[in-house]
């Protein structure tokens, strides 16, 4: 009866809402307050009752139904939603599954067309895979059916309001401040520098923040397949999004096309969000040909692990000798900075390790910084500290810039 009296009053919203102009929240507002005054003359409605009509029915007609509530959380980092049987909330660092989900299919596709229409994006059993974001700058997935069995799937990663800074990292504990003062030389001296980690390990946060390095006299590019990255501090900034192929034939653009298109555009610094193809050509060839303090991620479980996957990922774009490729990563790239999300679900920086030079086949590496756990073995909550292991071997450019 609940549903049916929620249903009715949702259908006279829509019903009384001007379809042919931009109807505002205030003006939406004021007509489920109208209707809900009607509902009030004909059956009882508490107080409490009418608040929370009249929140559920907004939500409903003009965000994100059930999940507005969470996305408006700014304690919720991530929502899974699995169908309509379930949905999973990680907050405060806690995953549980929530006491709430959609009551039908139909309810939850009205969602997520909601979402990939505001991106600009196209879902459907044709095309059933699209990465998009909300307005809040949330990262959201989505997989429909043929390709998900138990309904389309819909994954929200949600990033701070304010942006994370360096400092909100060191007393977070997950890098240290001389560790900080290191990565700020570097940054400003233009290293190329690839963040590294695994899924939900904060690569992009990470990217963020050190971008806060970046002097605000540069000219700097930012590729990503959504935006997320939120740069702060620097006027003459281009950022530039790709797009998938749509119904009206447009053709899709690529991390590629965005890439050789910013070469063009006189970038002092080229950020890459993260690199899952043959772009990793692209990047190195920006990173080689003058563009220093290129920045990017990438998904690896180890600095070390990270050229594996660059190189697997060149060969994506290019049949090239693996000796050509590997030259080419010394080159290009100076520092890798791995990520982890330890067993306590704290994110730490476990290593920052220098690209030295390319002998023998192989890539030599150096580690400048790396993670030692000092707290008990088999310790549920992960002690420990990010400890110098070495000194950086090519300070020329910190020698340009003036630090040493």
């Amino acid at each position: 009866m609940e549903n049916e009296r929620f249903q009715s009053l949702k259908e006279e919203i829509i019903g009384r809402i001007d379809l042919s102009r931009d109807v505002g929240d205030d003006e939406i507002n004021d007509i489920i307050s109208q209707i809900i005054t009607d509902l009030k003359q004909r059956e009882f409605v508490s107080l409490n009752e009418r608040r929370e009509l009249q929140r559920q029915l907004f939500y409903e007609v003009r965000r994100l139904g059930i999940l507005e509530e969470l996305i408006s959380d700014s304690t919720v980092t991530e929502i899974m939603v699995n169908g309509t049987e379930a949905v999973f909330v990680e907050k405060e660092g806690k995953l549980f599954k929530w006491d709430r989900s959609f009551e039908t299919v139909e309810k939850l596709k009205d969602v997520i067309q909601q979402i990939v229409a505001k991106s600009n994006r196209v879902v459907n059993e044709a095309s059933p895979i699209v990465d998009a974001r909300l307005e809040n700058g949330s990262r959201v997935n989505v997989v429909m059916n043929p390709v998900a069995l138990n309904g389309p799937i819909l994954t929200i990663r949600r990033f701070p309001d304010d942006p994370i800074t360096m400092t909100d990292l060191i007393n977070f504990g997950s890098i240290t401040t001389e560790a900080v003062n290191f990565l700020k030389e570097l940054v400003i001296s233009g290293y190329n520098i690839f963040v590294s980690g695994g899924t939900g390990s904060g690569k992009t946060t990470f990217l963020n923040a050190l971008s806060e390095f970046i002097p605000s006299d540069e000219r700097v590019i930012t590729i990503e397949d959504s935006a997320e990255l939120q740069i702060k501090g620097v006027d003459n900034l281009v950022r530039m999004e790709t797009r998938n192929a749509n119904v009206e034939g447009a053709s899709p653009i690529t991390i590629r096309d965005l890439i050789k298109s910013s070469l063009r555009m006189r970038p002092d610094r080229i950020i890459v969000g993260e690199i899952r193809d043959g772009a990793a050509l692209d990047f190195l060839s920006a990173a080689n040909t003058g563009h220093d303090g290129s920045l990017s991620t990438g998904h690896a479980n180890s600095a070390k692990d990270m050229l594996s996957r660059i190189e697997t990922m060149v060969l994506m774009a290019m049949d090239l000798p693996l000796n050509a490729i590997r030259r080419q990563i010394a080159s290009a790239v100076d520092i890798i900075i791995h990520l982890g999300r330890l067993r306590d679900k704290s994110r730490k920086v476990l290593e920052i390790t220098e690209v030295i030079d390319f002998s023998d086949g192989e890539i030599i590496l150096s580690p400048v910084y790396e993670f030692i756990e000092t707290g008990k073995k088999g310790s549920k909550k992960v002690e420990g500290r990010l400890e110098k292991r070495g000194e950086l071997k090519h300070i020329e450019k910190l020698q340009k810039s003036g630090f040493r």
